[in-house]
């Protein structure tokens, strides 16, 4: 499952550079003017996940292979982009690809970096930001919804109900809330993601913190978390620049670096764990002499769902799966002490995949 997480924000809030120290990578510039970045800039990056080195080192395994997340660099939004301003609708376009959104907002004074609307606000760059969304949603949806009257009037139950759906999100943009901010039952939630609204997409509000605040966060970013809680979104404190030069610095020289920060781990993992928080994901793993793997599926899939992000095949024919906790897999050293424990199981197509769970598929194809 390859997770793609949008970074947006206005120009020279330090998404670049955020993005710079997520993928180990300088192939998005970085530079104090607005649209350094002018086709969004792409990065595959590996989970954090210290459960797969305990596993490995059990078997032992060749080869880990963790699961990965992509990270999407967009280009600095402006006021008007909505109409074609700066780079306009080509930015919008890119968003819609996501599966989420993270909104960068500066939460730092430096003099030396200019802002594009000439003062610090976090506040008025998320609202500058979201606004910009709401009206290419509000676009959207206006064109959409007299096509949608005429299908729903000849009985189209489907046009029907996305007509309901497309009202909702309407009645929501309009009160200058983002459509993400409407109750939708489990039955719509298919018809709601085709919709394809930009401001329905899970959003992570980054409050881009300076070096002095990276630990404890500040009083811009404390507010950034209270707007979230209010926008139905989350919100994590992250110092780009820090971050960036965690990026350059080996595994113990990491460690000795964040110790003196007041740091327990990089930005990367808050990031990560909150965008999987965000979307609801977790994590099961498959171990064996060749590979340690780490598969991300949605909390509540099933056995055979869990087996199709592996291969499809796998899920058409499964049969059962073998499943150890993870716990009972480390603390028993391996599937033959968790055997004779009687800790592996084997589980039916009902069964609901937990977070850790140490997996072997049987299919027939």
């Amino acid at each position: 499952m390859a997770l793609k997480v949008a970074i947006v924000g206005l120009p020279n809030v330090g998404k670049s550079t955020l993005f710079n120290a997520l993928t180990q990578t300088a192939a998005a510039q970085a530079a104090n003017y607005p649209f350094c970045t002018i086709e969004p800039n792409v990065g595959d990056v590996a989970v954090p996940e210290p459960r797969l080195e305990k596993l490995a080192a059990i078997i032992p395994s060749k080869e880990i292979i963790p699961a990965r997340i992509n990270f999407m660099d967009v280009a600095g939004l402006v006021r008007g982009a909505s109409k074609g301003e700066g780079l306009g609708n080509q930015f919008l376009a890119n968003i819609r690809d996501a599966d989420a959104v993270a909104f960068v907002t500066r939460c730092f004074i430096d003099d030396d970096i200019t802002h594009v609307e000439g003062k610090v606000d976090p506040i008025a760059d998320l609202e500058t930001i979201e606004t910009e969304l709401m009206l290419a949603d509000l676009e959207s949806l206006e064109k959409r919804v007299p096509n949608l009257e005429k299908r729903a009037k000849t009985g189209d139950k489907d046009s029907a109900q996305t007509l309901r759906l497309a009202q909702l999100a309407l009645t929501e943009i309009s009160q200058g809330h983002p459509a993400r901010r409407a109750k939708i039952a489990a039955e719509d939630e298919k018809a709601w993601r085709m919709l394809q609204l930009l401001t329905s997409k899970p959003a992570l509000y980054v409050a881009n913190v300076d070096e002095v605040s990276a630990a404890a966060g500040n009083e811009m970013s404390s507010l950034v978390a209270e707007r979230a809680k209010r926008d139905g979104a989350d919100s994590v404190v992250i110092s780009a620049q820090i971050e960036s030069e965690i990026a350059m610095l080996d595994a113990g020289e990491r460690g000795e670096f964040l110790e003196t920060l007041g740091l327990s781990e990089p930005g990367l993992n808050r990031l990560i764990r909150e965008a999987y928080h965000l979307l609801g994901l977790q994590t099961y793993f498959t171990v064996g002499p060749k590979e340690t793997r780490a598969w991300t599926i949605h909390k509540g899939d099933t056995a055979p769902e869990a087996a199709g992000v592996i291969h499809t095949d796998f899920e058409k024919g499964f049969i059962r799966a073998e499943t150890i906790a993870y716990e009972d897999y480390v603390r028993l050293n391996g599937e033959a002490g968790a055997r004779d424990a009687g800790k592996l199981r084997q589980e039916g197509k009902e069964y609901v995949v937990r977070d850790g769970d140490v997996l072997n598929f049987r299919f027939n194809v």
